[in-house]
């Protein structure tokens, strides 16, 4: 006698996308996105302090392909407000290999500027980039400079930055008024003068007037 066992199909459950609401939807900004692309790293050097998006110039939005990470240090230095410090570039021997166009771009730039250095150039005839990304390479001219860059500097020669307090190393008479700004006087909270780096401005008796470089000393 042949006893026949009947077993119940399964049944495979079919999911279903589910379609929210766009008041549901969570939309990441450009920033969150990238910072999940690189891991919360800057993509130039791998510091995982104080990083934060940078657009490679020149841009008119930020995007996911023209924007990166990058660490207070590689910012500061790629726009020129803090002298280059090569030591700190020869990360780019591994990133500039990166898979995204604005690290591709940036790092050539930087390699440009770096060219006297024997392992920067070595990097620069290495790195390939095709036409279009070229093209964006160079458009700010940056890749005909060198590693010299010209910063706001006080009279003893210390760099000078936005929200610094300086005091007056001489008397200053202000043109146009009666002010006379005297030897010692404390100015806080300054602002550097862009395409000048020998004027920086500050408040004095509620006037905002232009102060020359070399007649301040930064406090520290």
């Amino acid at each position: 006698m042949i006893s026949i066992y009947l077993t119940k199909a399964k049944k495979t459950a079919t999911l279903k996308p589910v379609h929210l609401p766009q008041s549901k939807k969570i939309i990441m900004s450009v920033e969150t996105r990238l910072l999940i692309r690189s891991g919360q790293k800057c993509e130039l050097c791998n510091s995982t302090e104080s990083v934060g998006l940078y657009a490679a110039p020149p841009q008119t939005a930020n995007t996911d392909e023209n924007c990166i990470i990058a660490c207070n240090k590689c910012q500061a230095q790629l726009d020129k407000k803090e002298e280059l410090d090569s030591k700190h570039w020869v990360c780019l021997t591994e990133t500039m290999w990166s898979e995204v166009a604005a690290v591709q771009v940036i790092a050539w730039r930087m390699l440009n500027r770096l060219r006297n250095e024997s392992w920067a150039a070595d990097n620069l005839d290495m790195l390939y980039l095709d036409d279009e990304k070229l093209v964006w390479a160079k458009a700010t001219g940056d890749h005909e400079n060198d590693a010299a860059v010209d910063l706001h500097k006080d009279s003893n020669g210390t760099v000078l930055q936005n929200g610094d307090t300086i005091v007056l190393t001489k008397s200053l008479d202000v043109k146009g008024s009666s002010l006379n700004a005297k030897l010692g006087t404390t100015v806080k909270n300054i602002r550097l003068v862009e395409n000048n780096t020998e004027q920086i401005e500050g408040k004095i008796e509620g006037q905002i007037i232009v102060i020359l470089t070399k007649y301040v000393r930064k406090i520290i």
